[in-house]
């Protein structure tokens, strides 16, 4: 059995998407990531189910939450900063492990709220989904 911990999975990230110029990059600074895949639903029940409903997925959707450390200084924070500013796609990769499997997509960061406790460090929580891309969303790694 190959189980996971949270700590050895690894998000990246790469302004101007997908496409963009540039490697992929760690994003370091996070904690507490979750990767939310689902699915819509159409009821294709029939007289054949012999009384039970039956059920499709349609289209799928996906977003990602997590939190980071205020910290102007480095180089995702202000990464995921601006593509929310700026309404910029920006591409995430939300893997197991740093070569690992996971979702690829270009996402639109829909929420940026500060949380700032007494006696903790400030704090930005942050949900991106997937946006708008010539690129289609695809999960990656074996």
């Amino acid at each position: 059995m190959a189980i996971r911990l949270g700590m050895e999975a690894a998000l990246k990230y790469k302004t101007g998407g997908q496409a963009g110029a540039g490697a992929w990059t760690a994003l370091g600074n996070t904690r507490d990531v979750t990767l939310n895949l689902e699915a819509g639903e159409a009821d294709v029940t029939t007289r054949a189910n012999n009384g039970w409903r039956a059920t499709v997925a349609t289209l799928k959707e996906a977003s990602v939450e997590f939190e980071m450390v205020w910290d102007t200084g480095d180089a995702g924070f202000t990464a995921i900063k601006n593509a929310f500013f700026n309404n910029d796609p920006i591409g995430l990769q939300i893997l197991d492990a740093a070569a690992g499997q996971g979702l690829q997509a270009d996402f639109s960061i829909t929420n940026f709220s500060r949380s700032e406790a007494l006696e903790e460090a400030i704090t930005v929580s942050v949900t991106a989904k997937v946006t708008y891309s010539t690129t289609a969303p695809s999960w990656i790694g074996s």
